[in-house]
């Protein structure tokens, strides 16, 4: 598939060959501009439409600049003209930021009355099967569907770090990005409390 866009279904990570090729991926945590960040990819909590927004998607896309935005309308026009489903995932190029690609998936408003957290975990094993698909070993995650989408930290935390630590793939480092120090300290209380290594 070309790097303007990698389809990602949900559920693939059970495929055998990527059980054959795991290693342990190390977990990190970190405060800062996920925008600035030297990886491989860059996962971007988008909204369906994938042509930008608030928060960490608005980031992206203005300093990724234009070419984000030109490849998003295309994955627009060719296979996802109702948006990208919550909980799946999809690469385009990173335009102009220090990574090659950005990962764009669609997180789960959060609901008292329906249990959303299986799409939220989609949403980052998914991220994972399209960067390995990439040949990514260091991917950079925002706190998917914590900011406007209202799920509540520390879930959101749990849920996150779970997914990725079970993940079944090639990638070597999963950064967390968290963009204030109260969210990081979330993350590294639920980290510690996984005994996550």
């Amino acid at each position: 598939m070309s790097e303007s866009g990698l389809h990602a279904r949900p559920g693939s990570l059970k495929s055998a060959s990527y059980r054959e090729s795991h290693t342990a991926m190390r977990i990190t945590l970190e405060t800062g501009d996920i925008t600035a960040q030297r990886v491989d990819a860059v996962v971007n909590a988008a909204n369906s439409s994938l042509l930008g927004g608030g928060g960490v998607d608005g980031a992206i896309h203005r300093r990724g600049g234009p070419a984000i935005l030109a490849a998003c309308r295309e994955l627009r026009a060719s296979r996802y003209g109702r948006g990208l489903p919550a909980g799946q995932a999809v690469a385009t190029t990173a335009g102009e930021l220090s990574a090659r690609w950005v990962i764009h998936t669609v997180g789960p408003v959060y609901s008292a009355s329906e249990d959303r957290s299986a799409v939220l975990a989609s949403c980052y094993a998914e991220s994972l099967r399209v960067a390995d698909e990439l040949g990514a070993e260091t991917v950079a995650f925002p706190a998917v569907s914590a900011g406007i989408y209202g799920w509540p930290h520390e879930d959101a935390a749990r849920i996150a770090l779970t997914t990725v630590s079970q993940a079944s793939c090639r990638v070597g480092e999963a950064r967390f990005v968290l963009f204030t120090p109260d969210m990081h300290a979330i993350f590294a209380r639920v980290h510690a409390g996984l005994k996550l290594a």
